[in-house]
């Protein structure tokens, strides 16, 4: 390998690296974001159990909001919170994949659906289509070439 190649392979490998955990922190962050959504659902469950409790005592019913309202919270909370911790997951296997140089298609899939996090997301999402279509890169991920150890 001549000097300009192996120069241009420690720098994909570093950007590789910085990509990798990029992927992870964003994982990480969109995972604890993900609770919003449990606590969204845990909201609804409660509405629904004091509105129905409330409803069959006859205490003011006519001040009462309805009991689906609790329901559609619940719901709501339960679709944001599933939602959520699928990209999350989908973000740790983006990186465990860059890591180990395999399935870049995936990684450019999770790389979009990471640009939808504004702003930090859209950076993420960007510098990975810079430094996944790099022709070195797209070399080293169809022979699952190993970063080279420093």
């Amino acid at each position: 390998m001549t000097q300009p190649q192996t120069r241009q392979t420690i720098v994909d490998d570093e950007h590789l690296k910085l990509l990798s955990w990029g992927y992870l922190f964003s994982g990480v962050m969109t995972a604890l974001f993900s609770l919003l959504g449990l606590l969204y659902a845990l909201m609804g469950l409660f509405m629904s159990t004091m509105l129905s409790a409330a409803a069959k005592a006859g205490e003011r019913t006519d001040a009462m909001p309805p009991e689906s309202i609790g329901a559609f919270l619940g719901i709501f909370g339960l679709i944001f919170f599933l939602f959520s911790i699928s990209v999350a997951i989908a973000k740790f296997v983006a990186a465990s994949c860059i890591k180990r140089r395999k399935s870049r298609t995936l990684c450019l899939i999770v790389a979009g659906l990471t640009c939808f996090g504004i702003p930090y997301g859209t950076v993420l999402g960007v510098c990975s289509f810079m430094v996944l279509g790099r022709e070195s890169v797209v070399l080293q991920f169809a022979n699952r070439t190993a970063p080279i150890q420093a």
